[in-house]
């Protein structure tokens, strides 16, 4: 991944609704989710979610698929996961990490 995706996805991100949107849609798995149903899910008026929605679908976070009549929402997974790697690319300077204990984490 490059730096410029990276920061597009974290960007849109970024926003609380939109963050609560792509949290639901990884939490739904593959499957997926109609609009009607996220937003019933998470309370935020159709007009706003769509807006959203584009935005994650912009940054490369959600895909869209059409199913008969409806339009279903799923989370580009892969896309997650190129940025999870990008992320933790040079954790612990490429000495290997040690696991982390709530209370070794305290101490931080």
């Amino acid at each position: 991944m490059e730096e410029n995706s990276a920061v597009a996805c974290l960007a849109a991100l970024a926003q609380p609704v939109r963050l609560r949107v792509f949290r639901a849609l990884v939490g739904t798995g593959p499957g997926g989710m109609t609009p009607t149903s996220l937003g019933a899910m998470l309370d935020v008026p159709p007009s706003t979610l769509s807006f959203h929605l584009k935005e994650l679908m912009h940054a490369g976070l959600v895909q869209q698929e059409r199913d008969g009549r409806n339009l279903i929402y799923r989370a580009a997974l892969d896309r997650m996961s190129t940025l999870m790697d990008y992320l933790a690319a040079h954790c612990c300077l490429g000495a290997g990490c040690e696991e982390i204990t709530a209370v070794s984490c305290r101490k931080c």
